[in-house]
């Protein structure tokens, strides 16, 4: 099957990643990550920006209100839900300024995850995280290079993760007390229709995955059989959430790092599908 993308917004971002819908915000945030950069699309269709530091890499709600964002090397927090809302420290993560944070999500259970990545992409430079209560975080996977989308199925026993680089959505055992375990693959790409970056899972465990380089998002169903397509005319797409007052519009980020604009006139902007499938509202974090 395949569906027919629209814009949402011009092209705002130089590097779009990152979505995700919050009812509690009134709608979709997102980050121009390398810009350090969290956007937010108002009910008008008007497009915020604030600045949080050299890197945006992630942002997700908090169970308690407010957000957690991550930036270049560490974690911050707002306690409330305002774009512009005060943010706080919970102190550098590494010291290596040659790694930078990525992408990231929640689990079940509120645990908040992210990864890292040499900004030169160095083979196995990038680790997987959890942040522990204190905002501390202990290495999940080590030895990755890309590290990517991650979201669960609907049941919450299986998680899904990309490590972009290698070209393959893998799937993990979830349990709340041991919590990941048992990574294999789940759906490889082939090369030549790009490499897996953000990802997320909708209320049937459709496994939807942006396909950087690739100018689509595929969707495979939860054996890992490919059975949708949404093609977009941008090639380096980034990342997928569901949004909407039902939930029921595939949210798509894009970048235009080095893309010659007027061959994509559109890269950097966000777009949006309807696949006919609901999601899942986003999973906060507990921290």
């Amino acid at each position: 099957m395949s569906l027919a993308p629209y814009t949402v917004t011009d092209p705002v971002a130089e590097h779009g990643e990152g979505p995700v819908w919050s009812s509690r915000w009134g709608g979709l945030r997102w980050v121009d990550m390398l810009a350090g950069d969290m956007l937010a699309l108002d009910a008008r269709g008007k497009v915020r920006r604030r600045h949080v530091g050299k890197v945006a890499a992630v942002v997700r709600p908090r169970v308690s209100g407010g957000y957690v964002v991550a930036a270049e090397r560490e974690l911050l927090l707002s306690d409330a839900d305002d774009l512009d809302a005060p943010l706080r420290s919970l102190g550098e993560a590494w010291s290596d300024p040659a790694v930078r944070m990525n992408d990231g999500g929640c689990d079940p259970d509120g645990r908040f995850y992210i990864g890292s990545m040499a900004y030169d992409a160095s083979p196995g430079r990038g680790s997987f995280y959890v942040a522990e209560p204190g905002g501390g975080l202990r290495v999940v996977l080590s030895g990755v290079t890309i590290s990517n989308g991650f979201d669960f199925s609907p049941d919450g026993a299986l998680a899904y993760y990309a490590d972009t680089t290698t070209g393959r959505v893998d799937v993990l055992d979830y349990d709340p007390e041991g919590g990941l375990s048992g990574r294999r693959p789940f759906a490889v790409v082939d090369p030549g229709q790009g490499q897996p970056d953000g990802l997320t899972v909708d209320a049937e465990g459709g496994v939807w995955v942006a396909l950087w380089q690739g100018g689509a998002v595929h969707r495979y169903d939860a054996s890992g059989r490919l059975d949708a397509v949404v093609n977009l005319p941008v090639r380096k797409v980034t990342a997928v959430t569901f949004g909407g007052e039902s939930l029921d519009r595939l949210f798509i980020t894009t970048s235009a790092l080095g893309v010659d604009r007027a061959e994509q006139p559109d890269a950097g902007a966000v777009f949006a599908a309807d696949p006919g499938v609901r999601g899942r509202p986003v999973l906060p974090a507990a921290l």
